[in-house]
């Protein structure tokens, strides 16, 4: 079974960016779909962005315009490039592919 390791997560700033890393411990083409999910404190997890071996994409509306999913099936690796942050965007970020979880890497937007 695949394992997933997330990184890149922070404190930053409103305003300003992130890039997350999500290293996966097999060869993802053959992987369809993955996907980064985030938690808050006292909410449910909830989809951030994913995408397909095919390149297709989908964004929760919160980060529609901020946010880029991609992944490098070379490296088996797949990305996470935040933008424009805000404090609501506070939440420990996973990786998910199928029923498979990381461990979570915490991103934490204050001045």
């Amino acid at each position: 079974q695949v394992q997933l390791v997330e990184s890149g997560g922070g404190l930053v700033q409103p305003g300003g960016s992130l890039r997350l890393s999500c290293a996966a411990s097999e060869n993802i083409n053959s992987i369809n779909y993955m996907a980064w999910y985030r938690q808050a404190p006292g909410k449910e997890r909830e989809l951030v962005a994913g995408i397909t071996r095919g390149g297709f994409l989908n964004y929760a509306d919160s980060v529609k315009g901020r946010f880029t999913i991609s992944r490098d099936n070379a490296k088996n690796r797949v990305y996470l490039q935040m933008n424009s942050l805000k404090p609501e965007d506070t939440a420990v970020y996973y990786c998910n592919t199928q029923s498979v979880w990381g461990q979570g890497t915490q991103v934490t937007v204050s001045s």
